[in-house]
C-alpha cells in the first residue's frame, strides 16, 4: 500500500504509475516486487450490521442501556471488532421498543 506524499490519501496503480485517489498526484511505485490488488467486495466477517434491514432480533439483550430516542432500557446488541485487536470491540444496539440504533465504544 502506498500513500500520497501531498495529501496522505491511499494511492492506486494505473498504467504503471501510482495515482492518488483524492488529489490526482502521480508517483512511481515504491514497492516494485509486489502487485497491488484491489477488491470491490468484502467477506461477511468484515461487514457490520448497520443497515435498517439488519436483523438484530434473536441477538443477546442488554438491560443496562438507555435508548437516547425513547428512553427504553432494553435493547438487542451485537459485538464486532472494528479496530485493531488490542482495542476493545464495539457494541451495536437496537432498541427493543422503537428500533433506534446506536453504537458504544468501550
Amino acid at each position: 500500500m502506498q500513500f500520497c506524499d501531498d495529501c496522505g490519501s491511499m494511492m492506486r496503480k494505473e498504467s504503471g504509475v501510482m495515482v492518488c485517489a483524492s488529489c490526482g498526484t502521480t508517483a512511481e511505485q515504491r514497492v516494485s516486487s509486489e502487485d497491488f490488488i484491489s477488491t470491490e467486495k468484502q467477506s461477511g466477517d468484515e461487514l457490520i450490521e448497520t443497515s435498517e434491514e439488519a436483523n438484530f432480533e434473536g441477538k443477546p439483550t442488554a438491560k443496562d442501556v438507555r435508548c437516547d430516542d425513547c428512553g427504553h432500557t432494553e435493547a438487542w446488541y451485537t459485538i464486532k471488532q472494528t479496530a485493531s485487536a488490542d482495542e476493545p470491540p464495539t457494541r451495536f444496539f437496537k432498541c427493543k421498543e422503537c428500533g433506534y440504533r446506536w453504537r458504544e465504544y468501550n
